[in-house]
């Protein structure tokens, strides 16, 4: 079983996203974009695919600690803007984006690996072998 946490994420937003939406809007900023992921178990390891569209290799960061994932990534803002030339809007985001999901058991980070092509991150996290059950002798 995998259980994703999404922190402040509200059921409703992706099902109402894009009905109110008017054909051209001036003002506020982009809104940050969600890591879309995908995680599936195969045996006795997690397979994680995360959406990183238009960043670098060199700009994501993945932690383990134990059975919690996260997974964080910067688009730096590289403006080229001529002489002459007045930016009216722009829609791309700039900036630092996470994602945090547990998974129903502990990784081995010493066996986990991570491959980056295309804008998709493949994550293979390997599950840590349980513990067997120790008996003590009572003295």
């Amino acid at each position: 079983m995998v259980n994703i946490v999404r922190s402040g994420a509200d059921p409703f937003d992706d099902f109402f996203r894009g009905f109110f939406v008017r054909p051209v809007e001036f003002g506020g900023g982009p809104e940050v974009p969600p890591i879309k992921i995908d995680v599936k178990e195969q045996g006795d390891a997690y397979k994680v695919h995360a959406e990183l569209p238009c960043i670098r290799k060199e700009d994501i960061h993945v932690n383990i600690d134990g059975s919690v994932v996260s997974i964080s990534a910067e688009r730096k803002n590289e403006k080229e803007v001529k002489d002459g030339e007045r930016v009216l809007r722009t829609e791309r985001y700039f900036g630092k984006v996470s994602r945090s999901f547990q998974l129903g058991q502990d990784i081995d980070e010493s066996r986990s690996s991570a491959r980056f092509s295309d804008g998709v991150l493949e994550l293979t996290l390997p599950k840590k072998a349980a513990a067997a059950a120790k008996r003590l002798t009572i003295d």
